[in-house]
C-alpha cells in the first residue's frame, strides 16, 4: 500500500509506475483506492464510474478497470457535500455528516471490493487518501490505515520534498500514528527531488536512524513522462503557459471543473499552449476555446456570467472555434432546466444561446463508453466527416435540439443516435464525449485548422501511445526505488 504525508505528494503515479513494473515482471495486478474524491472519472464497459487515476493504473496493470478497483467515488458538489458513487452508481448526494453515517455500509462494500482482487490478483497496488495521519478524520476514515489492517499490506509512506520538510512531513506522520499502525509502515519514498542527490544522504541516514525504517528510493522530479494528474490543485501549475506558443487554446478553469484530464493530449503537442482561464481578459489571445465538463453545470454557468467570462465567449464566437464538452456543452446552448432540483436550486437558466438546444436534468445518470462518426463537421471537422471517433459519457442532463440545429455526432453499436450540435454559420461544437482529444484524427485535424485560420502551417508529431509513457514511468521507478527490497515486502 502506498500512502503519503498530504494530497498530491504523487501516491497516484507511483501507484501506476509499480503496476506496470509488476506487469512487466509477469504478475497479475490490479490497482486499488477504496474512496476516491475527485471529478476526474471514467467508465468501465460494465458502465460504471470510477475515478479516472484508477482507471489509468488498470491500464498502466494491462487489465480493464472495473467497479471494484474503486468501490466508492466521491464527487463534490458543494462545500460541504458530494454526489457519492458506490460500486459504479450514483446513490445519493450527501452532506459530510450524512455520509459518516453511512460509513459502515461503505466499508463493507471496501470488504468485499478488495477481497475479490486479492482472489483475482498475484498482486494489488493499494493506494491512499490524503494522510493517515489526519487526527480529526481518522476515526472516520476507510481508505488509508484500515484497509492496510485488513489487506495486511505493508505501507510505504511518501513525502513530496519540492514542498520543502519532507523530513519533518514523514517523521512527523509516523509520530501520529499509533503503534499498531506505525508499525505497519515498511518505510518511506522520496518524491519529487531536484538536484544531486549525494546532498540528500545525511538527511536519508537521519531518517532511517531515527525511524528504524528503510528508505525505498529517492524518485526525481519529473514532468516529460505524461500521466494524468488526479488533483484540480494540478491546475495550479497549468494556469500560466509555460512555454512560448503558435498557437493557445484557452480552457475555462470552471470552479468545479470535471476531467480535465481531457485535455492531456492537447498539453504534449509542442506548439500548443492550453491556458487555464479564470479572468475574462486571459480569453484575449486566445486562439480556440473549451468549455469544459462541470459537476455543477448551473452554479459554474452563473460563475462565468458573474465574471464577464461569457461576455467575452460570446465576443469571441464569430472569430474563433468554441468547443464545449459534457457541462460545457449544456451551458452553450439556450436553455438548461433542472425542475427536480438534481444539480442546483435554480429551477431554469438561460445558457449562453451559441447552440440552439435546450438541456433537461433527469435523476438518472447516463455512464457509457460511446463510438462515433462525425456527421457533421462542419469548418473545423469537414475533413473527418465519416470518420470513427470514440469517448465516455457521464452526465446527468439530457440535450434536446431544435429542428435547424445539424447533430456533431452519429452514436453507434447499441445506443444509436445522435450526440452534440455544431452552429451554422460559426465554428461551435458541442458534445457529450469526455476523451475526443485522445483521437488523433480529430485532435490533429482541430490543431491544424486553428492554424490554418491563423495563416501558421504546424507539423505535429505523432503522439507516442499510453503504453510507452508507462514503460518510461516504470522503467524511472526502477532506476530510483529499491525493487529488490519492495518485492521482499510482498513474500
Amino acid at each position: 500500500m502506498v500512502q503519503g504525508t498530504s494530497s498530491h505528494v504523487g501516491k497516484s503515479v507511483i501507484v501506476t509506475g509499480l503496476c506496470r513494473i509488476f506487469k512487466l515482471d509477469g504478475y497479475s495486478v490490479a490497482p486499488f483506492k477504496a474512496q476516491n474524491m475527485s471529478l476526474n472519472s471514467y467508465v468501465t464497459l460494465e458502465g460504471g464510474e470510477i475515478a479516472r487515476a484508477q482507471a489509468v493504473q488498470a491500464e498502466a496493470a494491462g487489465v480493464e478497470p472495473t467497479v471494484e478497483m474503486n468501490p466508492i467515488l466521491l464527487k463534490p458538489t458543494r462545500d460541504f457535500g458530494s454526489q457519492v458513487i458506490l460500486l459504479g452508481k450514483p446513490i445519493a448526494n450527501m452532506t459530510t455528516r450524512e455520509y459518516y453515517k453511512f460509513k459502515n455500509k461503505a466499508f463493507q462494500v471496501v470488504k468485499e471490493s478488495l477481497g475479490k482482487l486479492l482472489d483475482l490478483y498475484d498482486i494489488v497496488v493499494i493506494e491512499g487518501a490524503g494522510s493517515p495521519a489526519e487526527i480529526n478524520l481518522k476515526r472516520n476514515d476507510i481508505v488509508n490505515m484500515k484497509v492496510a489492517h485488513i489487506a495486511r499490506a505493508p505501507v510505504i509512506l511518501v513525502g513530496d520534498i519540492d514542498r520543502g520538510g519532507v523530513f519533518a512531513s514523514l517523521i512527523g506522520t509516523l509520530e501520529l500514528l499509533s503503534r499498531k499502525d506505525r508499525q505497519r509502515v515498511k518505510g518511506f519514498i522520496i518524491n519529487k527531488f531536484r538536484g544531486e542527490i549525494s546532498l540528500l544522504k545525511s538527511g536519508i541516514s537521519f531518517l532511517e536512524r531515527r525511524t528504524k525504517k528503510k528508505v525505498f528510493g529517492v524518485i526525481p522530479y519529473f514532468k516529460e513522462i505524461g500521466i494524468d494528474e488526479e488533483d484540480s490543485v494540478s491546475l495550479e501549475n497549468k494556469s500560466c503557459l509555460s512555454k512560448t506558443p503558435r498557437l493557445e487554446i484557452a480552457v475555462i478553469k470552471l470552479p468545479r471543473i470535471s476531467n480535465f484530464t481531457d485535455f492531456g493530449p492537447l498539453e504534449k503537442e509542442k506548439d500548443i499552449a492550453i491556458k487555464y482561464v479564470e479572468q475574462k481578459e486571459e480569453l484575449e489571445s486566445a486562439d480556440a476555446i473549451i468549455l469544459p465538463g462541470t459537476k455543477s453545470t448551473i452554479s459554474d454557468l452563473l460563475y462565468i456570467k458573474r465574471s464577464g467570462i461569457a461576455e467575452k465567449i460570446l465576443q469571441k464566437a464569430n472569430r474563433i472555434p468554441i468547443i464545449g464538452i459534457c457541462g460545457g456543452y449544456q451551458m452553450l446552448g439556450k436553455l438548461i432546466i433542472d425542475k427536480e432540483r438534481v444539480e442546483s436550486s435554480e429551477e431554469k437558466v438561460e445558457g449562453l444561446g451559441l447552440l440552439d438546444i435546450v438541456t433537461v436534468f433527469e435523476r438518472e445518470k447516463v455512464l457509457k463508453r460511446t463510438e462515433a462518426r462525425v456527421l457533421n463537421g462542419g469548418e473545423i471537422f469537414k475533413e473527418i466527416e465519416g470518420q470513427i471517433i470514440s469517448g465516455y459519457e457521464i452526465h446527468m442532463g439530457r440535450s434536446w435540439m431544435n429542428l435547424n440545429v445539424k447533430p456533431f455526432l452519429e452514436t453507434l453499436g447499441r445506443s444509436r443516435g445522435f450526440d452534440g450540435a455544431i452552429a451554422e454559420d460559426k465554428p461551435i461544437y458541442g458534445t457529450y464525449l469526455h476523451g475526443i482529444f485522445e483521437n488523433e484524427n480529430l485532435r490533429s485535424t482541430f490543431i491544424y485548422k486553428i492554424a490554418e485560420r491563423k495563416g501558421l502551417n504546424i507539423k505535429l508529431e505523432r503522439s507516442p501511445l499510453r503504453c510507452s509513457s508507462y514503460d518510461r514511468l516504470a522503467d524511472l521507478l526502477r532506476k530510483s526505488l529499491d525493487m529488490d527490497e519492495i518485492y521482499k515486502l510482498l513474500k
